[in-house]
């Protein structure tokens, strides 16, 4: 499989237009906070007593602001996403709005996340360069429900109607989405939720993807059945007379689904190892572009074999490179060289952009730390990339 493309617009070793955009000081700032990253002990340190300061209160989050979070999210509202997609989109970089607040548990808490979705596709519908919203279910309905759900347990009639009110949430944002020419990313989430989610998706989609893509589901290739039920998912459009949308994602509870799995006694839903996930993942790339007439599918990953693989098949099969049906995304802060060199030679990219109040999106910035620390080489592929730039700048100027 092939890392890079012979093509003279695209060279995704290219720092000067990955960070162009970027001054002096904040590489130097990038560099610092990547640098931290590197170190698996240090993240987990720092997570336990980042946690524990907002708990107790402690003014810490205008820190936060200016370090992680200015990095991985949007801003802590529309307003301020507003300053950070026009900043992308100066670049032909388009955004994918995501409301980044997690672990809620009340009804109310749903409505408002409801509520925040239906004013981020308002928001999008007036700013051509945000096409995308991002939900994720479990912000819209109980875990514990979804799980029941998924497993096919008898719900109580009080369980049933907050099930059906959860789908209303899902299905007015839809709608909304529908009528104002916003598409809407679904989450992948666990396994053990993810058949609910699922339903709920492929319910959605035959609604609304009858003449255009609305809802695209996540599949999540490092599932070792995943591949199999995309395939089964566009063979279930093509009856039902409807496009499939499909994000392809590589996955990001591999650690827990392994434990769980273990611990609960059951057979792992997650591949042997990285190769089979690699495998997968570029076999699903390939199977949307050859069906990209019929299925609307986004490469969103950090992976640079993937994403020259699907740059490689558009410019073979001679498919518009800005075609709507076939479009790259890689998250805010991360793999800006695959991002601004994909958009620089003309691919319809975007960026993944979370935003809310600090101590809200807490959950997921730790998160994502954890996660880049425990990626193999992830953090250290981008530290050697800021650190490139930097000297590169440092040599333009001698």
């Amino acid at each position: 499989m092939l890392d890079k493309l012979n093509h003279p617009l695209l060279d995704f070793d290219d720092t000067a237009i990955a960070f162009e955009r970027k001054t002096d000081a904040e590489l130097r700032q990038m560099r610092f906070l990547f640098g931290m990253m590197n170190r698996t002990w240090l993240v987990n340190i720092g997570s336990r007593l980042t946690l524990l300061a907002l708990k107790i209160r402690l003014p810490i989050q205008g820190i936060i602001k200016k370090t992680i979070f200015k990095q991985f999210c949007g801003g802590a509202d529309l307003a301020e996403c507003a300053v950070s997609a026009g900043v992308l989109a100066k670049y032909k970089v388009k955004t994918v709005l995501d409301f980044g607040v997690e672990a809620k548990t009340t009804e109310a808490d749903f409505d408002r996340t409801e509520q925040e979705n239906l004013r981020a596709i308002q928001f999008a519908a007036k700013d051509g360069n945000v096409p995308v919203i991002s939900v994720k279910v479990s912000g819209l309905a109980q875990f514990d429900l979804l799980e029941k759900e998924a497993g096919k347990k008898l719900l109580s009639s009080a369980q049933r109607q907050a099930f059906e009110r959860a789908k209303k949430r899902l299905e007015n944002i839809c709608i909304a989405a529908a009528d104002n020419g916003v598409a809407i990313f679904v989450d992948a989430e666990e396994s053990w939720v993810q058949d609910a989610i699922d339903a709920l998706a492929m319910e959605m989609m035959q609604a609304y993807n009858r003449k255009k893509v609305v809802v695209y589901n996540t599949f999540q290739m490092y599932r070792h059945d995943r591949l199999a039920y995309l395939k089964a998912s566009w063979e279930t459009a093509q009856a039902g007379q409807f496009l499939l949308g499909a994000k392809i994602v590589r996955g990001a509870y591999m650690e827990k689904e392994r434990e769980r799995a273990k611990n609960m006694n059951y057979p792992s839903p997650i591949q042997p190892d990285k190769a089979a996930s690699d495998r997968d993942y570029n076999l699903a790339v390939e199977f949307c572009v050859e069906h990209y007439q019929t299925i609307a599918s986004c490469v969103a990953s950090h992976n640079q074999k993937s994403s020259a693989l699907q740059a490689k098949l558009i410019l073979e099969k001679g498919i518009d490179k800005q075609h709507p049906h076939l479009s790259f995304c890689q998250l805010y802060g991360m793999s800006d060289n695959l991002t601004f060199n994909l958009a620089k030679a003309g691919f319809n990219t975007s960026k993944y952009v979370p935003y809310g109040a600090v101590n809200e999106v807490m959950p997921y910035l730790i998160r994502r730390a954890k996660e880049n620390s425990s990626v193999n080489g992830e953090v250290s592929r981008e530290l050697g990339f800021i650190v490139s730039e930097i000297e590169r700048r440092r040599n333009e100027k001698q």
